[in-house]
Parts: C-alpha cells; structure tokens; sequence
C-alpha cells in the first residue's frame, strides 16, 4: 500500500510503499482509510517531543486517526492501531464513531481532535453549568473556534476570547464570543482588561491553550486581596506560548482556584468511552446539520512531504486525502 512513513524522528514522511497492516487482535478492524487529519500533536508525536511519543527509532506510519470504510462498507471515523495517513490502516473496534451521510470526509476526519480538545476540558475538568461565564485563552485556532461554539452550545452566557490577530478575534464574535481581549497590547493594560471583565461578570472557567506569559498575566488579574472570591476553574489544554509559568503562592492562596489540565493521561477510561459513544456522535450530528463548523484545507496524500509544514491559515485543519 501507499502511505506516508516517518523513517527517523524529525524527518518529513515520505510519501511510499509500506506494508499492508495485519489484524493479530480479535478487536481490530481492517479500514481503507478515505481522511486523516495533521494536528500539532502527530508533528510533535513524529519528533519525539510529545510525551506519549514511542522512544524507539522505527520506521512508522503518519498519523493517529481519520476517516474510511470498513470492509462492510459502514464509513466511520476511527483512532488507529496503525498510522492512518495511509491507504489502509488497522483500528479498534471499540473505537469507531460512524460518520452521517450529510459529513463529508473531510469535515469528519478534521472535528474528533479539537472536540477533544475543548470538550472534554468543557465538560469533565470545568464541569460547564448553564449561565456561566467562560475565556478562552487562544481561541483564535482550530479547537479555540471550536470551544467557542461548545461552550455555547453546552449553556455558557458569555464568552470572552483572547488571541493576537484582531480581525480574527472580530470573526469569533460571528461563532458566538462575546467579547475579545488582545494579547499584543501591553501587560499592565492586558491584566487591567481581564480584572475588569472579572469584576462585572465574574469568570467560572478559563480554557486555555496558551500557558505561558499571557497565562501567567490571567492569573495575576484574578489575584484576591484578602476577602472572599469568586471560583475559577483554570484548564490548561495547550502550551503554544510556553511549556511552563511563574505562579506565586500568593495567587493560589488569595483565590478561590481550580487549577487541572486535559490531555491524553489526564482523562479516565470512562471519559474517554463517553468520548467515543456520546461527544463525538454529537458533534457529528451537529456539523451535519450545519450547527458546528470547522475549516479545513486538503492535500492529496502524495504530497505529504510538501503539506507536513506547509503554512495553513489560522484556524484551518490540514486533511489528507487518500
């Protein structure tokens, strides 16, 4: 078969022959795999740098999940066994969502990551109630559009977005955010904003995908002074601005703070079947009827080499097509 192959950590996939799969486990299914989405997280699983990254130098195929058909025909979507970004691939049966006639490939391959991302941050960590009030920190990417829609769709009130680039903070206001605060204006006038916003409709959840400075700057704003406070549920999904902060004591022991993070490891094994049964059929329906929208920009799988670092515009999910 066709696939793209990694060879050696930090190396582009080379687009080329490979092995067909072989089903040795009574839970597996063979799928002749249709899309398959390129996220931060199979980049950084194909350089090492991920945490759940394989130690080992071998020779694999791109890509953890994607859309195809089953040998009897059901389109479904799938997490791999094997690397998806490949004319056919190995999954789990217990791990197949099936995909609605009115979803295309594309659309359906590109969602189950940054639903994620921001449901399961939504739901299980901040345990969203209805009339909340929710930031989220770098929403102007992929899963930052799509928490915006979920937070909505889940009950929030209000919504406040941060991200770098106005005119696309302007347009998350169209995904249902009600209010956005830019991260380029200087720190003094960035925390003064935060408190501000704080003050007159009190922040129940902050998603985040940025950590780092503008981090550390949110949670400077939500400093108490030594009288009661309002809880805040901090969920840290991403890390693009920086792996780690400074946090003073003084922050955590001044306010009434939640702080947890979501991500693989983090969530339970009944989370992530609820993920696979509930959440995803959901959204699914949801994109079908045209309630969730995602961007995507495909390339066909002989190009992965040129499409792996190519500079896809913000907010858009690169799919490859097979």
């Amino acid at each position: 078969m066709k696939a793209a192959v990694i060879y050696k950590k930090g190396e582009l996939p080379q687009y080329t022959d490979f092995p067909d799969p072989i089903i040795e486990n009574e839970n597996h299914l063979l799928i002749s795999v249709k899309a398959s989405a390129v996220k931060n997280l199979d980049k950084n699983i194909a350089s090492g740098k991920h945490y759940s990254a394989d130690a080992k130098e071998i020779a694999k195929v791109a890509g953890g999940d994607g859309v195809g058909m089953l040998e009897d025909g059901t389109r479904v979507y799938a997490l791999g066994v094997t690397g998806m970004i490949a004319e056919k691939a190995i999954v789990d049966k217990n791990k197949i969502v099936k995909v609605p006639e009115d979803l295309d490939d594309c659309t359906a391959s590109a969602l189950p990551n940054a639903v994620a991302g921001s449901a399961m941050a939504l739901r299980f960590r901040a345990n969203i109630q209805k009339g909340e009030t929710v930031l989220i920190n770098g929403a102007t990417g992929v899963t930052g559009k799509i928490a915006i829609q979920l937070a909505k769709h889940y009950g929030a009130a209000r919504i406040i977005v941060t991200g770098r680039n106005e005119q696309t903070l302007k347009s998350l206001l169209d995904l249902g955010a009600d209010e956005y605060v830019i991260l380029t204006q200087p720190d003094d006038d960035f925390k003064a904003q935060i408190k501000q916003i704080h003050t007159n409709t009190p922040i129940d959840i902050i998603i985040d995908y940025l950590w780092g400075h503008s981090a550390e700057l949110i949670l400077k704003a939500l400093k108490g002074e030594g009288s009661f406070t309002h809880k805040t549920r901090f969920v840290s999904v991403g890390s693009l601005a920086g792996d780690s902060i400074q946090l003073s004591s003084e922050i955590l022991r001044s306010v009434d703070l939640q702080l947890s993070g979501s991500g693989l490891g983090s969530w339970t094994k009944d989370e992530m079947k609820k993920l696979v049964t509930d959440i995803l059929p959901e959204m699914f329906e949801l994109a079908a009827s045209k309630k969730l929208v995602i961007e995507t920009v495909s390339i066909d799988i002989k190009d992965i080499e040129k499409a792996w670092d190519m500079n896809i515009p913000d907010g858009k999910r690169l799919i490859i097509t097979i």
